[in-house]
């Protein structure tokens, strides 16, 4: 028979997930950033596409997109570093690629996510859904959406009318995620360094750099 895991089992997984993403972190500070996929051509086709833009600054030199899930808690602790490593960049393009990889609750608040981009409310949205606590379910996505200042009958009519335009880019982006070589979220695609896993400002600042000197190597 299988047990239920309580909220409190939750909540400790979460804290010793957290604390072994900040051990790793400390040996990562230590080691090159990220590997170089200019040879993959998942890699050039994924970034022409792009993404659903959060940050797209005056002048981007440089393109990142974010391959994460709002029930992974790795994506919700770097998600501060990364904000604050792009605002002190200042010319990172910054896109999203949902990649719900945690079950049909993360599956429902990626189309949720997407759909809210009709409203102009995704990057709000996303912060907010980044920094809910507990279990996803549509009671909180839903005041999530309100908080960002979106309508939630608007947005469930949008997702039903276009569900399977939702669902083809969630596919593509799990199919492109995969063809990368990502094992699972975060995944960072910055120009041609794919970098996997937490990090902290630092670390992206330094992806940023090599990044950069991949382009013009």
């Amino acid at each position: 028979m299988t047990r239920r895991v309580g909220r409190r089992e939750w909540l400790l997984l979460g804290g010793a997930v957290v604390a072994g993403w900040g051990a790793s972190v400390v040996l990562r500070e230590t080691v090159s950033v990220g590997r170089d996929v200019s040879a993959n051509p998942v890699a050039r086709d994924a970034l022409a596409t792009g993404g659903v833009p959060v940050a797209a600054p005056p002048g981007a030199d440089l393109t990142m997109l974010v391959f994460t899930d709002y029930q992974c808690p790795i994506c919700r602790a770097s998600e501060t570093e990364l904000a604050a490593a792009v605002g002190s960049d200042g010319k990172v393009r910054l896109d999203y690629r949902e990649w719900p990889v945690f079950g049909p609750v993360s599956e429902n608040a990626a189309r949720v996510a997407l759909a809210a981009a009709a409203q102009g409310i995704y990057p709000q949205l996303r912060r907010l859904l980044m920094e809910a606590p507990g279990n996803l379910g549509e009671a909180v996505l839903r005041e999530a959406v309100e908080r960002a200042g979106g309508a939630w009958f608007t947005l469930a009519h949008h997702l039903g009318a276009n569900r399977a335009a939702i669902d083809r880019t969630l596919a593509d982006n799990a199919r492109d995620a995969l063809g990368l070589g990502l094992a699972g979220t975060p995944g960072y695609l910055i120009g041609n360094l794919l970098v996997e896993g937490a990090q902290t400002e630092r670390g992206f600042r330094r992806a940023f750099a090599r990044a950069r000197h991949l382009r013009s190597g």
